[in-house]
C-alpha cells in the first residue's frame, strides 16, 4: 500500500496551501516532510503566480515537532539524523520567510518543538481556540530548531524568549495571543459562524492575494533586516526598495487607482 505524501499542495488560483499530512504521528517532522516542504517552498517562492501561501497541518493538530520515535530509533546516528532533518527543515524555513509573498500560518491544533516555530512563521498567525504552544526541548534534552531562538526574541522580546525557554509552559491560544506569538484566536470549526478558522484564513489569503505583493515582498525583507542593521542603514534600504516599487506596475495601477478612487486591480498589473 502506498504511503500517502507527507505533504499535501494545493492550489486555488494564486493561493497555495501547504498542508502537513502526518496526521496519525501528529504531523511530527521526519526527513521526508522535512524534504518535502523544502521543495514545496522552493516552488512558491520561484512560481510568480503564486501570490499567498497559506501552511496548516492536517487532522486535529498543527505539528508537534520533529519525530521523536525517529530520535529513538536512531541510537548512535542521532546526530546525523538531526543535522540532515534541519539541513531540510531550515532551507524550508529561510524559503518561506524571504519568499516575495505573503504566509499565512494556520494553527488548528497543538504546536510543539519545531512545529512551534513553523507557527511562529507566517506574517500572520491564525490561531484555533484548541491551538496550544510548548517548545518542549528540554524535556528532550536538546536545545530549539526550526528558528525558534531568532523568531521569539523578534517576537515577544528576550525576556519572554528566556522564560518561556527556560520554563517551557504549555500555552493556550489566548495566552499566545496575548503574548504577540500569534495574531488572533479565530472562533472553533463547529461554531458555524464568519468567524471560523478556515473562513478567515480563506477569505485572508484570498484578500492578500489580491494585493500589491511585489511591494509586500520588499516589506518582508525590510522588516526581516530591521534588527540587523543601523537606523541609516535601514533608511537606505528602505529608500531603494520604495524607488524599486515606484518603477513596478503595482505602484502605477495602485497610484491610478487611489486617485480615480477605484479599488486597485493589482494582479492584473503584474
Amino acid at each position: 500500500m502506498t504511503e500517502p505524501a507527507p505533504l499535501i499542495v494545493e492550489r486555488q488560483g494564486a493561493v497555495v496551501r501547504l498542508i502537513l499530512n502526518r496526521p496519525a504521528a501528529g504531523n511530527a517532522i521526519d526527513v521526508a516532510l522535512a524534504k518535502a516542504l523544502m521543495e514545496a517552498a522552493i516552488d512558491c517562492d520561484e512560481d510568480p503566480t503564486v501570490r499567498c501561501v497559506v501552511l496548516t497541518g492536517a487532522g486535529r493538530m498543527f505539528c508537534v515537532g520533529g519525530d521523536v520515535k525517529l530520535f529513538a530509533s536512531a541510537g548512535e546516528r542521532i546526530p546525523h539524523l538531526l543535522k540532515e532533518l534541519t539541513s531540510y527543515l531550515h532551507s524550508a524555513v529561510s524559503r518561506l520567510a524571504r519568499m516575495q509573498k505573503p504566509l499565512i500560518t494556520v494553527v488548528n491544533g497543538p504546536a510543539a518543538g519545531a512545529g512551534f516555530s513553523l507557527a511562529l512563521l507566517g506574517d500572520i498567525a491564525l490561531a484555533s481556540p484548541s491551538a496550544s504552544f510548548t517548545l518542549a526541548y528540554g524535556k528532550l534534552g536538546l536545545s530549539p530548531d526550526g528558528g525558534s531562538t531568532w523568531l521569539l526574541p523578534r517576537l515577544i522580546g528576550l525576556r519572554n524568549a528566556q522564560e518561556l525557554m527556560l520554563t517551557d509552559p504549555t500555552l493556550s491560544a489566548a495566552r499566545a495571543a496575548e503574548l504577540g506569538l500569534v495574531t488572533r484566536v479565530c472562533d472553533a470549526e463547529d461554531a458555524g459562524t464568519e468567524a471560523s478558522l478556515s473562513h478567515q484564513a480563506e477569505q485572508l489569503a484570498d484578500q492578500l492575494s489580491r494585493s500589491a505583493v511585489g511591494a509586500w515582498g520588499r516589506t518582508r525583507e525590510l522588516l526581516l533586516g530591521a534588527y540587523g542593521a543601523s537606523l541609516e542603514a535601514h533608511l537606505e534600504a528602505e529608500a531603494r526598495a520604495i524607488a524599486l516599487a515606484g518603477r513596478a506596475a503595482e505602484s502605477r495601477e495602485g497610484i491610478s487607482a487611489f486617485v480615480a478612487r477605484r479599488p486597485a486591480e493589482f494582479i492584473s498589473a503584474t
